[in-house]
């Protein structure tokens, strides 16, 4: 055995007893999170708190609890923006809001959430349709740190150009700026936005379906998943979901290949928009 293929096989054997560790230790549950993404993560989070060895980062995360949020920050996707993917909630407001209308009230699961900026985009654009007072947003990560970023409604007013015109590629129906308050280089986002969302803490890893809903988002979160938690992922999904709820999911993801796909009827191909089949 070359000794590249020995230090591979030594890394994999530490992330592996460095997981169980965590599982045990904080009851967050990354064994079935892609292997390779988490490799990288935490060889990430090894530079950064001056670790040498997964099993040195282990003894360091265990015993010394102020390491874990630091660690989790690696560990989760903080990577995200307001209206991401226009096309996403254009197809949104064309082929699911027409639907959503046919119920008197609304339930809509964000699921990994990370700082809030999808679960606020979704408000903003219930708001344009006239659907934000008869709904509520539930939104849930699994990184603490990141729903309180998320609580605040603050976002750096660098990002708000961005953030702008994917609003206005999504179909808007009035300016951003409308929602917003703009001081100290940050833009506070509008309470009548907020008080619409119930952020918490939840694991598609590990918890169960809390709510009956008639729209899951999920996006850009399966990919870190392995094959098994992806099934757990949709398995949650479909069961929250109401008699002909919608799913929709990342651009890189598909229900395609899963055991589930039968559950779902395609809505959209190009923006991954789905409806539960069944019960």
């Amino acid at each position: 055995m070359s000794e590249d293929s020995h230090d591979v096989r030594q890394f994999d054997l530490e992330l592996k007893l460095f997981l169980e560790a965590l599982y045990l230790r904080y009851d967050y549950d990354f064994r079935h999170y892609a292997h390779a993404s988490l490799k990288r993560r935490i060889t990430a989070a090894m530079t950064r708190l001056g670790c040498r060895s997964v099993t040195q980062l282990q003894e360091r995360v265990i015993h010394d609890p102020a390491c874990f949020p630091v660690l989790l920050d690696f560990l989760t996707v903080q990577v995200s923006e307001m209206f991401r993917d226009p096309s996403y909630f254009l197809a949104l407001r064309q082929q699911v809001v027409p639907l959503l209308r046919t119920y008197p009230s609304l339930k809509i699961w964000v699921a990994g959430c990370s700082a809030g900026e999808e679960a606020y985009s979704l408000a903003i654009l219930l708001r344009e349709e006239g659907l934000l007072e008869r709904s509520l947003i539930y939104a849930t990560d699994i990184n603490a740190a990141a729903l309180k970023r998320a609580e605040s409604a603050v976002f750096d007013i660098e990002r708000l150009p961005a953030f702008t015109q994917n609003h206005r590629e999504s179909g808007a129906k009035a300016s951003l700026s409308d929602y917003y308050t703009a001081a100290y280089g940050g833009a506070l986002f509008a309470p009548s936005l907020r008080e619409r969302i119930v952020f918490s803490d939840h694991s598609l890893a590990t918890d169960a379906v809390f709510a009956e809903v008639q729209l899951v988002s999920c996006r850009n979160v399966l990919i870190y998943f392995d094959r098994a938690l992806q099934e757990r992922a949709l398995g949650l999904f479909h069961e929250a979901l109401s008699v002909q709820g919608f799913l929709g999911i990342g651009a890189r993801e598909t229900v395609r290949f899963s055991s589930h796909a039968v559950r779902f009827r395609e809505l959209s191909a190009t923006n991954r928009i789905y409806r539960k089949v069944g019960l």
